[in-house]
Order: structure tokens, then sequence, then C-alpha cells
């Protein structure tokens, strides 16, 4: 960890032991050191730990820029990959989901987000927005009650086939969405 706003070196001696039967498929063993080291790692486990939780807050740029303020020279990408090695969270199947694409590059490709719409929790990312990956998820996660979602003709499909006994019902966004074009249309501005 830093002190005082420096980076701080750690150098660590450790013995190198080679295994003495012919034919190991493991020629050589390093100690180790647990608690402080993990294999392969320059960083500490403690620094490599809130590292990891300043990336998974911030991501990218931010992350990097905010570790570098702090005395620990990061690039992006490492923040980034040290975001990508934090394991995520078992989210059980929520009785109230919301179902809404987004688009990664608009015109070109898009996704499907899955909401916990009680907490505000994520629960899947979809890569794409097709009917038959919203239908093939629910089949796969049997348990929700109610979907939120928007208009789409296509995910309505997709829900009736996979849950025919769930309620569907529009997203607060999407309604209020609505109902501020249609006042638009109708009140004249003036």
């Amino acid at each position: 960890m830093p002190a005082d706003g420096r980076p701080v070196v750690v150098r660590v001696r450790v013995q190198r032991m080679r295994c003495p039967v012919p034919g190991c498929p493991v020629q050589t063993f390093r100690e180790q050191v647990p608690g402080v080291l993990d294999r392969y790692q320059r960083r500490t486990t403690r620094l490599a730990g809130q590292a990891g939780e300043v990336a998974r807050r911030l991501a990218g740029h931010a992350g990097a820029g905010l570790l570098m303020a702090l005395g620990v020279p990061l690039s992006r990408h490492t923040a980034l990959r040290l975001l990508l090695r934090i394991a995520l969270p078992e989210v059980t199947v929520p009785r109230v989901l919301g179902v809404d694409d987004f688009a990664l590059r608009r015109g070109q490709v898009y996704a499907t987000v899955l909401i916990y719409a009680e907490t505000g929790q994520r629960v899947d990312v979809l890569a794409g927005r097709t009917a038959e990956l919203l239908e093939t998820w629910l089949r796969e996660h049997p348990g929700v009650e109610v979907v939120c979602r928007d208009g789409s003709g296509a995910y309505g499909e997709a829900v009736r086939r996979a849950l025919p006994g769930a309620v569907q019902a529009g997203d607060r966004w999407h309604l209020w969405h609505g109902l501020a074009e249609s006042v638009r249309k109708e009140v004249p501005c003036g």
C-alpha cells in the first residue's frame, strides 16, 4: 500500500525448490507467502483487493485516475482486468423482473438488461435484444411472476410464450415518457 502518497515496493525473497522425482511434470516449486502475495501477482493481496474495489466502483479512466492520485500507478486496462476478475454475486431469480434494451453501438449492437425491479439490482445482461434470447433466459430461470417492460411487442410475446401465467406491466420510465410525449403533442407551447 502507498505510504504518504508514495508507492511502496516490497521485495520478498523466497526459496526455490526442485522436485527430486524423475519425470515430474512440475520441475520447480517456489515458496508461497499466504496472505501477502498470490501466485503470479505483482501486487500484494491487500493492494489488489483495494484496487479491485476502486475498479468495481469507478472502472476504466476514473478508477485509474483515483488510484494514481492515491499513489497506486495503474493503467485503465489493468483496472478493467481487475474488474473482470471480481466474481459476480449469485442473484436469485426475482419475483418482479424489469426488461429493457440498450445500445452498445447505436444502430448496430444492442443488448438486453434484466433488473430486479424491487431493488434495482442488475440480474443479467443478454447479448442482443431478440425475443428468443429473453424467452430462453426466462425458461432457464423460472420463478418470475411480474415482468415490467417497454411497449415492445417482441418482449411481450417472449414473456407470453415462456411464462403464460406472468403479469406484464409497463415500466415507470416508459409510462412517464409516453405521458409526457402525449401531453407535449396536445398542449400548445407558447
